[in-house]
């Protein structure tokens, strides 16, 4: 493990030991900064008023997340922190009652089974708001809503997208996964390409924008994308520098919309990574 990471690790500890256990507070009643060295958890006051069942909640759940995961996230206050995922879980309750949830983690080790379609797909056609690369693509409604709103602030700026690959069926990503694999080999294609049921295109929910390569990042497009997507509602699902979390080769095309409180939730708790975000979640819905 290297200085960066360990350093990270002992900040991050301080920060569930006293602001995550008990918020300590001054003689002031202001909130002791967890980097003032001297900061302890006030021992005098009864345990009924110092213990919040949610932050022992917290620290349970972030105490299973990733080194890597705990890094990430910033020093700051632990009852600030609740607020915000309260305001991501509570959006979740207005997502449809009969399809998956927008933030479904979806990885190499949760999958969907192969027969699993988002409900009222929507085709995805040329369009004076994008372009497309193919003519048998779709998305889920609420994908589909906020692909039309990326793509009026984008003609704002003078960019009209590209939308390249969005929903794929269990069997179509089968195709692809097997392709690639005779192509290069299991141990590279598992690299940059799902297995059937792990993708996140399954879920209706991915768009793969422009040319699908690595230099589209460095477009007048690509630019445009990676400096406003999140304000739409849309995150970059595999970042580059991040294969050992996300399972995944750095792929710049590929954005996965979760809303706009989700992203804002990312960005400010978990360094920007949705991964961490989306494991999180799903570890604290599953907690006791």
């Amino acid at each position: 493990m290297n200085k960066k990471i360990v350093k990270a690790l002992v900040f991050f500890c301080t920060f569930i030991m006293i602001g995550f256990s008990a918020c300590a507070k001054s003689d002031k009643g202001k909130q002791i900064s967890v980097t003032d060295e001297t900061a302890k958890p006030a021992v005098n006051e009864p345990a009924a008023k110092t213990v919040n069942p949610e932050i022992e909640k917290l620290n349970r759940v972030l105490m299973k997340m990733t080194d890597r995961c705990k890094a990430a996230i910033p020093n700051g206050n632990p009852e600030e922190f609740l607020a915000d995922l309260h305001k991501v879980l509570d959006e979740q309750k207005t997502f449809r009652a009969d399809d998956l949830s927008l933030y479904y983690l979806i990885d190499k080790k949760h999958n969907v089974s192969s027969d699993y379609v988002p409900k009222d797909l929507m085709p995805v056609k040329n369009n004076d708001l994008w372009n497309v690369s193919r003519n048998d693509l779709s998305l889920r409604p609420e994908a589909y809503a906020a692909l039309e709103e990326l793509s009026r602030g984008a003609l704002a700026d003078g960019i009209k997208l590209m939308v390249s690959s969005t929903y794929r069926s269990y069997k179509y990503q089968e195709g692809l996964f097997n392709r690639y694999v005779a192509q290069d080999g299991v141990e590279l294609a598992e690299r940059y390409s799902a297995r059937p049921g792990t993708s996140q295109h399954q879920l209706g929910v991915a768009v793969d924008f422009g040319s699908i390569t690595d230099d589209w990042g460095d477009t007048k497009m690509g630019k445009w994308v990676y400096e406003h997507a999140a304000e739409y509602g849309w995150s970059l699902s595999f970042p580059k520098e991040y294969e050992d979390v996300t399972g995944y080769m750095w792929e710049c095309w590929h954005f996965r919309y979760i809303g706009k409180t989700a992203c804002e939730f990312q960005k400010k708790w978990f360094g920007n990574i949705q991964q961490f975000m989306l494991e999180f979640i799903d570890a604290w819905e599953n907690e006791n």
